[in-house]
């Protein structure tokens, strides 16, 4: 596998090496989300005792950031590698290291520099003590230490490491443009590029979330989640020491009006 010669090796080299520390690989989450942490996944298996470890790639929508596919960095739907390690393991900043190594960055060749940088969400409750990760002077990846998810304090800290894929390939690819990324690995007529797989898209999704969509529908949209979301939380309740029997169907609402409210926003 090349990761400096395709996107899609990239992922498979990091599928790899997390697999081969015993994290469980899992797919994205079927709805759209603004980031890697709200997969439950991360977001709610970062609460309570049990361990896990997982990693998967988690399409993240955040339509704000559109440019109609004019931008040579910056999309409105783009990918984050996610990893979630809990409790986090005290080498945990080597295990990221060496994941680097992995795809072909050696951090002895390299100014790998951890910028302090405290994550919070207020979408879920919750925040961490964290890092920005810069290679050679470019944010490549957030590192963070959970603190809190749901307002609930997250006893064991789970360690979280999220790579934001296309910074990463372009920088292994020394490519100027998320756009001529190498998608597939292929030369000549077999090539696939970014823009062959996502242009159309941005340019798409661009127009919608800034020209067409609909302010009046999705705020009713909001209101409809809002409101499923309370009633699920009211129904799945079967009293204190119990176990609540609609927490993700109630989160999956809690992701949709978030989704939404950021459409509305843009």
């Amino acid at each position: 596998m090349r990761p400096d010669k395709s996107f899609q090796d990239l992922i498979l080299v990091l599928q790899q090496y997390w697999a081969s520390l015993g994290c469980v690989l899992l797919q994205p989450y079927d709805m759209e989300v603004g980031a890697g942490t709200f997969h439950p996944a991360t977001a709610l298996r970062a609460l309570g005792p049990r361990p896990w470890n997982a990693a998967y790639v988690q399409p993240s929508r955040r339509p704000a950031d559109g440019r109609y596919g004019e931008n040579p960095n910056r999309l409105q739907h783009y990918y984050q590698y996610q990893v979630i390690l809990k409790p986090s393991p005290p080498d945990i900043q080597d295990l990221y290291l060496n994941s680097l190594y992995a795809i072909g960055i050696d951090p002895k060749n390299h100014d790998i520099r951890f910028v302090e940088d405290d994550w919070e969400s207020p979408t879920l409750g919750a925040w961490g003590l964290g890092w920005e990760v810069w290679c050679d002077g470019m944010e490549v990846s957030q590192f963070t230490y959970f603190q809190q998810v749901g307002g609930f304090d997250c006893d064991p800290v789970s360690g979280e490491l999220t790579y934001g894929l296309e910074r990463l390939a372009m920088y292994c690819q020394g490519a100027d443009n998320v756009f001529d990324l190498n998608f597939n690995g292929g030369e000549g007529a077999k090539r696939v590029t970014y823009a062959d797989v996502f242009l159309q898209a941005e340019q798409e999704y661009s127009r919608y979330n800034f020209e067409y969509a609909d302010t009046d529908r999705l705020l009713t949209h909001f209101r409809d989640a809002e409101a499923e979301c309370r009633a699920l939380l009211k129904a799945g309740n079967r009293g204190e020491g119990k176990r609540h029997e609609c927490v993700l169907p109630a989160y999956d609402q809690c992701i949709k009006a978030s989704h939404i409210f950021n459409l509305l926003d843009a």
